[in-house]
């Protein structure tokens, strides 16, 4: 394939990936398994060329950014104290869906070695932070819950890919040594955290010396990069490096970042990701035309069946085995942790869904690797059956149980509407401070007026909730329509020539602003209300 057509088939896939993101959202249909799905039609179109993934480069050029970016809204203090579940899953629950799959593989095809079971086992066994962001972003889960699944997805891939290599080297050497294994973990760990740690303070102390927004949003870019190239050429976790680093930059961003640089670097940042996560779902769909290819005639297929659907049933089970009493030794060995609701672990244990990591690595098996295309249609299998079924289901099964996911506050915590209040007093005090020096009244009374407006506004909201629910909505639907009128007559002004370009977009920039946030403010006081 020439670079002009690759060029030309990369703009198809996105073209398509949009389309159908558009539908998904339109159905109601997780946009991850729609995406597959589309994959999945590409890869059985005729005339498609050939497109050969390379498993380093999907690695290199998708993973960076994603875990970045879930690392980087994820709230720190949440991880923390939910540190101990996190790692029931992503250390435990990887190592014993390893050996479960491993079994269960050895029992469906003797023939293959024990090294290649377990190297399928380890293949399979870690769920996908890309695959779970994009599931769990549309399901309503309580933020504990939520901060478990996201956090268990970012950190197994290290413990995953340890146990893939090992596997790997003994199926091509024939040896395996415990200890090899734990010194190999600990240090992948070990030097994975420390690169994250250093990299995220040198990207902080550079943020803090830009302040030009697109220098900042690049800079944050290149330390995805380069901490998992970092991390990876010393044979370090590259995963590890970039989500600690990821955690350290969303830790300091409210003190690190201007407001205009805030904003401008979420919206690159959200495009960014949305083309990267379209396109790897659809790269995984599209996998299935070498698989196909490489499996030949029926027979091959056929005789491959019995083992992806052991491994995909296997799979499943080994972490329900596994998160029913993960949880109750959790309670048992710590009484800190907060009581779970009994749906917990049935939500917990469909919520694997596998992605670009599984891919990735069936793909990266060596050529003449034993048993490495049956091991290859067993993971697309997986990845299939848990975001086509897992993923489709996940949403219908938590509003089943009916799930709420607002927590309640812990002692001297603040909702945002009691915030709202505090913030909006801070600067009323701020600005009651400034007084003439002769007169002594003040110096800004519209201003004045203006933030004690937003008090009592905001104070009544707290105070009454419910019965002002009428009068705010009809509030901000005024505001909203005086944001309206003033944009139709703005560019009513611009239409007729009567003001240059440059001020249409000065002000029309002020009226999006404005926008945006009433209808914030509208959704959350809603929200609030509700």
């Amino acid at each position: 394939m020439t670079p002009v057509a690759l060029f030309e088939l990369v703009l198809v896939l996105l073209a398509a990936a949009l389309a159908l993101s558009l539908v998904a959202g339109r159905l109601g249909f997780p946009p991850a398994a729609a995406l597959v799905l589309g994959g999945m039609a590409l890869a059985l179109a005729p005339r498609l060329p050939a497109f050969d993934l390379d498993p380093d480069l999907i690695m290199v050029l998708f993973l960076p950014p994603l875990l970045l970016e879930s690392a980087y809204f994820t709230v720190w203090r949440d991880f923390r104290a939910a540190l101990r579940p996190i790692l029931y899953l992503s250390l435990g629950a990887v190592v014993f869906t390893t050996a479960v799959v491993g079994l269960a593989a050895r029992a469906v095809m003797p023939d293959l070695p024990w090294a290649a079971c377990f190297a399928l086992g380890a293949i399979v066994s870690p769920p996908d932070a890309v695959a779970a962001k994009a599931v769990l972003a549309r399901v309503p889960l309580p933020r504990r819950l939520t901060t478990v699944l996201e956090g268990e997805s970012l950190v197994n891939d290290a413990s995953g890919l340890v146990l893939y290599r090992l596997a790997v080297a003994a199926a091509l050497t024939g040896g395996f040594s415990a200890w090899e294994a734990a010194g190999a973990f600990a240090w992948l760990a070990a030097s994975g955290v420390a690169i994250g740690l250093v990299l995220g303070f040198a990207v902080n102390a550079a943020l803090r010396r830009l302040h030009d927004a697109n220098a900042i949003t690049v800079t944050s870019f290149l330390a995805a990069y380069a901490a998992y190239l970092t991390a990876e050429a010393v044979h370090a976790s590259g995963v590890l490096a970039v989500v600690v680093c990821g955690l350290m930059l969303g830790g300091r961003e409210h003190e690190t970042f201007q407001a205009g640089v805030r904003r401008h670097a979420v919206a690159v940042w959200g495009f960014v990701v949305f083309v990267l996560e379209a396109l790897v779902f659809v790269l995984i769909g599209l996998a299935l035309r070498g698989v196909l290819a490489r499996m030949g005639d029926g027979h091959g297929l056929a005789a491959a069946l019995p083992l992806a659907l052991a491994v995909t049933a296997a799979c499943v089970a080994a972490r329900f085995l596994w998160v029913y009493p993960a949880i109750h030794l959790s309670r048992l060995f710590s009484r800190r942790e907060p009581p779970f609701l009994p749906a917990v672990p049935l939500i917990v244990g469909w919520a694997g869904m596998r992605g670009v990591v599984t891919l990735a690595a069936a793909l990266a098996l060596p050529i003449g690797f034993p048993g490495r295309d049956p091991i290859l249609l067993a993971a697309f299998a997986v990845i299939l059956f848990t975001v086509l079924v897992q993923g489709t289901t996940l949403g219908p099964l938590i509003r089943r149980l009916r799930f709420r996911p607002a927590a309640p506050l812990a002692d001297g915590q603040l909702d945002t509407v009691m915030a709202r209040v505090v913030v909006n007093e801070a600067g009323l005090a701020a600005i009651a401070t400034l007084l003439h020096p002769e007169s002594g009244e003040p110096r800004h009374p519209v201003l004045l007026e203006q933030y004690r407006r937003r008090v009592r506004a905001t104070s009544r909201l707290r105070d009454e909730g419910a019965a002002v629910e009428a009068e705010r909505d009809a509030h901000f639907a005024a505001a909203l329509g005086a944001v309206a009128a003033g944009r139709a007559a703005l560019i009513g002004l611009h239409r007729e020539s009567r003001i240059h370009g440059s001020v249409l977009r000065a002000l029309e920039a002020e009226l999006d602003l404005e926008e945006l946030h009433l209808r914030r403010m509208a959704g959350e006081a809603a929200g609030h209300g509700g």
